[in-house]
């Protein structure tokens, strides 16, 4: 299974980005998926999840500026985040926890991070 990651780049405060992320391999089904930002220095920190019936998880940072969905039929999750600040410049993951055709039982995979900066 693997995640791949893109929409990432440079932009201006207060602009926004989109964010995907399409898993793909040997897929039965999806459970939750989700956002994750790691800033330089720090840890990675979760930003926003939805479940395989869309029910979503912000991060109070990100509240009201973020919006997380997902395709299941394409098996990807978007991320769109706009009013971005500086202190969002961070690489973005993504992850799902995935049961493959053989397995009953679900594993968290991670995409490789897409890079967002935020220029002040």
């Amino acid at each position: 299974v693997q995640l791949q990651a893109s929409g990432g780049g440079l932009v201006q405060a207060g602009g926004s980005l989109r964010l995907s992320c399409a898993a793909s391999g040997s897929i039965f089904s999806i459970n939750a998926m989700g956002w994750f930002r790691q800033a330089p220095g720090k840890q990675r920190e979760l930003v926003a999840t939805i479940s395989s019936g869309g029910v979503t998880n912000y991060a109070d940072s990100v509240k009201g500026r973020g919006t997380i969905s997902r395709d299941n039929a394409k098996n990807t999750v978007y991320l769109q985040m706009n009013s971005l600040k500086p202190e969002d410049t961070a690489v973005y993951y993504c992850n799902a926890d995935v049961r493959r055709g053989y397995s009953s039982i679900y594993t968290t995979y991670w995409g490789q991070g897409t890079q967002v900066t935020v220029s002040s």
